[in-house]
């Protein structure tokens, strides 16, 4: 009898009890896990050494006056090009600068009837150019924007040929200096590939070529004109720290 008054009281006490705690646990906060901020996306960094290939076309526009006097006329030498570069770059902030030298080889020719001798034809093979030009640019995250000037160089052979016969009467070679200033637009692909597109114009010194078998010598000038596609490996990573 008192064990049965005692499991009797003990049911009693946690059924009074059993509310209150049901109380207390309904009166906790709900802790739900807050969801996670959203990432950015990595900005990228166009600091570091990079090297490259490019390829594309150009035109040299070459105009002869003999003894530097008489005109003998004008002539577009176009063909295409394709050669590689090396260069460097600080991004800072959203400005980058750099510095790049490139060497190209070229297939530009092209001539003219002499307006001065209409006996002869005169011509221009362009076979390589290079370049040394500092750039500054402007970064939209994976698309970089940027002008590029510098100093420029051409190789080129002159020749008079015959028209009657089309035989070659004389030839001169001949390295030429000038300036260079272009602009481009290149784009990250991957962490370290980059591709783009470029526009320069080279603006050639005024040079005197003298052939072996002339009385005199022609006056040359030059200028060409250079669209290139390019593809760049940057070493090192691509995205800021």
């Amino acid at each position: 009898m008192k064990n049965f008054l005692i499991l009797t009281a003990s049911i009693g006490a946690l059924s009074a009890a059993a509310p209150a705690f049901g109380t207390d646990l309904a009166g906790q906060p709900v802790k739900i896990k807050a969801s996670p901020l959203p990432v950015a996306a990595p900005i990228i960094d166009w600091s570091g050494l990079y090297i490259g290939v490019n390829g594309g076309w150009g035109t040299s526009h070459n105009c002869w006056d003999f003894n530097g006097v008489t005109a003998e006329g004008c002539h577009n030498s176009a063909g295409a090009t394709i050669g590689g570069q090396i260069g460097y770059r600080w991004h800072i902030f959203k400005t980058v600068y750099g510095i790049e030298g490139q060497g190209n080889w070229a297939d530009f020719s092209g001539s003219n009837v002499s307006t001065a001798f209409p006996a002869n034809t005169i011509g221009t093979k362009t076979d390589a150019f290079g370049m040394l030009t500092g750039h500054i640019g402007y970064a939209f995250d994976a698309v970089l924007l940027y002008a590029k000037g510098g100093a420029a160089v051409t190789s080129n052979t002159y020749h008079v040929n015959s028209v009657a016969t089309g035989t070659e009467l004389s030839q001169s070679d001949d390295v030429r200096w000038g300036g260079a200033l272009g602009a481009g637009a290149e784009a990250s692909i991957t962490p370290q590939w980059s591709a783009g597109v470029e526009y320069v114009h080279l603006f050639m010194q005024r040079g005197n070529v003298s052939f072996p078998t002339a009385v005199g010598t022609d006056r040359v000038h030059q200028d060409v004109d250079l669209i290139t596609g390019r593809l760049n490996y940057k070493f090192g990573p691509a995205f800021a720290k």
